[in-house]
């Protein structure tokens, strides 16, 4: 494969903006100048005016594979991570069966190997049953332990407080936990259904409050405290958990909290509108929560910017509001919607690379990525911010079919994404290479 010269990028990478060019060869990044003249034979990419970022690494997917392919897979999945700019992805263990052996984690690893656009690594689930398990994996290839504290289905439930303390005490491996506290979530939906009308989607951010929440988190943190676990707490959507958390840089952190793209962008106002295509646990919350957000991602009290992409079919979510399934599709969208917090200077650029690429990097301790560093794989992402995109159901990648931002206009584009050197997205189309996809590896986290 020729190497290719990107020219003229304004790569923002480790707190600067900087006009250099950029050489890929042999999957990495061989050199970053100021000028770098072309080779014979090398592919140019004209870059000038366009941010050069690395790509974004997103630490919660649910891709739906095995077993609920009706949804989702990791092939149709990761394509469209890849059009959004996402070059690697943790996918989680709630699938059928859930991911709650190394046997199971090894299938999955086997299909992403064949299947994946993007690089890959895969969580194995917690069980109140399966600590053996946690115990024998191996840091250097598993990037955590997916703990639901509190709203999953199936064996996948940990609630025992002798189980948690176990799984916080033993794992060797990163921790990470959806928090939500299922008594008090049972307490309020108790209380509503003796109310005697059928509830909506507009109770979703009662029933799942801001209490619910804490309650978990604030649970979750004592006990890694405790055991001087690894904690990473996902999908924060309150202002009264943010307290739990210490200001400052990622890096020697041992517990660090991570929002998702929909939960900076929705508010419980776009129920209206939206539905239960945006019913999600946690559930979106109110406009002063959201805002919160995005200030503790200023101030570095969160750590990382995810998705938690969970694809349902539009069957599934038009059910009335206790049947249908809580999870929307992101992927494709979810770089374009941070962009957009840049454009109305709620976050800097440096500030969206840090969030996206380089503290999922140092978290979970990804060798060699989420950094544009000479020798580091080319992971990369070429973006307008001058080139408006249109998102529509008609144009996504997903297997669902539908975007939950159906009709938003975003001031941004993605022009061309790279995976490990080759290009697999050139602005338009997804370029089928499922070879050019590496399973993702982990460092040391100390």
């Amino acid at each position: 494969m020729p190497s290719t010269l990107i020219k003229d990028a304004l790569v923002v990478n480790e707190g600067q903006i900087r006009d250099v060019d950029v050489r890929i060869n042999n999957q990495r990044i061989e050199l970053i100048d100021s000028f770098i003249p072309a080779k014979p034979g090398e592919l140019v990419v004209d870059a000038k005016g366009r941010w050069l970022l690395p790509g974004m690494i997103d630490d919660q997917v649910h891709f739906r594979e095995p077993g609920l392919t009706h949804k989702g897979r990791i092939a149709t999945e990761s394509r469209a991570a890849v059009a959004g700019g996402i070059t690697s992805y943790m996918e989680m263990p709630n699938v059928s069966p859930a991911t709650t052996t190394i046997d199971a984690l090894d299938e999955k690893f086997a299909i992403a190997a064949r299947d994946s656009a993007a690089n890959y690594a895969f969580y194995l689930g917690a069980t109140e049953d399966n600590l053996e398990q946690i115990k024998a994996l191996d840091p250097a290839i598993a990037c955590g332990v997916k703990v639901f504290m509190g709203a999953s289905t199936g064996n996948l439930l940990v609630e025992n407080p002798t189980a948690l303390e176990a799984i916080f005490r033993e794992s060797p491996v990163l921790i990470a936990t959806h928090c939500e506290s299922g008594p008090l979530i049972a307490q309020y939906l108790k209380k509503l259904s003796r109310s005697g009308r059928e509830m909506t989607i507009h109770d979703h951010p009662i029933i799942r409050d801001d209490e619910a929440c804490y309650a978990s988190s604030s649970y979750a943190v004592s006990l890694a405290k405790k055991y001087k676990s690894q904690l990473n707490v996902l999908h924060i959507t309150t202002e009264r958990e943010l307290s739990l958390f210490e200001s400052g840089p990622v890096k020697n952190k041992r517990i660090t909290a991570e929002a998702c793209v929909h939960h900076l962008w929705f508010s419980e106002e776009d129920y209206e509108k939206r539905g239960n295509l945006i019913k999600c646990n946690p559930a979106i919350k109110k406009k002063s929560d959201r805002d919160a957000l995005v200030k503790a991602l200023r101030s570095n009290l969160i750590d990382i910017i995810a998705t938690d992409h969970a694809p349902h079919t539009l069957a599934e979510k038009n059910k009335p509001y206790m049947e249908a399934p809580a999870g929307l599709p992101l992927v494709q969208h979810a770089l374009l919607s941070v962009l957009e917090h840049v454009r109305h200077k709620r976050l800097s650029i440096k500030q969206l690379v840090e969030k996206v690429s380089h503290n999922p990097a140092i978290r979970y301790g990804v060798a060699e990525r989420g950094f544009i560093r000479e020798g580091y794989f080319a992971d990369l992402v070429l973006v307008d911010p001058c080139q408006t995109t249109f998102a529509s159901d008609d144009t996504t990648l997903y297997r669902c079919l539908w975007t939950p931002f159906d009709g938003v206009e975003f001031s941004s584009r993605i022009c061309a994404t790279w995976v490990n050197g080759e290009l697999v997205y050139d602005g338009e189309t997804v370029l089928d290479k499922p070879s050019a996809a590496q399973q993702l590896k982990f460092t040391s986290l100390g």
